[in-house]
């Protein structure tokens, strides 16, 4: 078997993948130092901001508040969304497509 370190040919015994232990720290310290991944993720944001919220009783709908203040009930999520930039009223992505979108 060839070492990934030094590249010398050993005879491997149960599990060993370096020719000596100083391949192998050799390896660990290079792993090490490699600095932070390549891909890095954006952070997450909350989705409650830009969720459109409306009341079953008044039919009021709301951006990111989940109660209704004139019927003191909790609504139920339509879905993703924003303001109109017409009216200013809250408006889901689903009723402008017609489909449903996940994140």
């Amino acid at each position: 078997m060839t070492c990934p370190v030094c590249e010398g040919s050993f005879s491997r015994v149960g599990r060993r993948q370096f020719c000596s232990d100083a391949c192998r720290a050799a390896a660990y310290r290079r792993r090490r130092n490699m600095g932070p991944p390549a891909l890095v993720l954006p952070k997450s944001r909350p989705r409650r901001p830009v969720t459109v919220y409306e009341c079953d009783l008044c039919g009021e709908r709301s951006l990111g508040e989940q109660y209704c203040e004139q019927c003191r009930t909790f609504m139920r999520r339509v879905g993703f969304g924003g303001s109109c930039p017409s009216c200013g009223d809250p408006i889901a992505v689903t009723d402008i497509l017609e489909e449903e979108v996940s994140p």
